[in-house]
């Protein structure tokens, strides 16, 4: 089984995709309330429907996408506007992560954690790597 598509709720449609194609994802599919955008990495897909409720979007799901190049990904977007609530750090986990949300509120977390994402060295011993 692999992931296709995680969907985010959105309040404004057009600020959402402008925000998204600013992060670098390509848009694929438009409607009046849907956008699906291609992650230029790998084959998974990320998408947007038109909500227009905002109740509990920011303690809702979190969105991690892995970056190999994050330091110079977080200055680039930096350059272009883009707000970070947090930049890279270093956490104990092993990951170094950069924290901001997209304009409907949804908590986005921009990373680099290479092997330590599936094979941390805590990693259950039953578990193939």
């Amino acid at each position: 089984m692999r992931l296709n598509q995680v969907t985010a709720p959105a309040l404004d449609l057009d600020r959402s995709i402008a925000f998204y194609k600013t992060l670098g994802f390509r848009l694929i599919v438009k409607s009046d309330h849907y956008a699906r955008f291609e992650v230029t990495e790998g084959d998974a897909s990320f998408s947007l429907h038109l909500t227009g409720d905002s109740n509990g979007i920011a303690n809702g799901p979190h969105l991690y996408f892995e970056c190999d190049d994050l330091d110079a990904r977080v200055a680039a977007l930096k350059a272009k506007g883009i707000v970070f609530d947090s930049y890279p750090v270093d956490q104990s986990w092993l990951w170094r992560e950069a924290w901001l949300s997209d304009p409907a509120g949804v908590k986005l977390c921009l990373y680099h954690a290479g092997k330590n994402r599936l094979a941390p060295p805590w990693r259950l011993n039953d578990q193939p790597a």
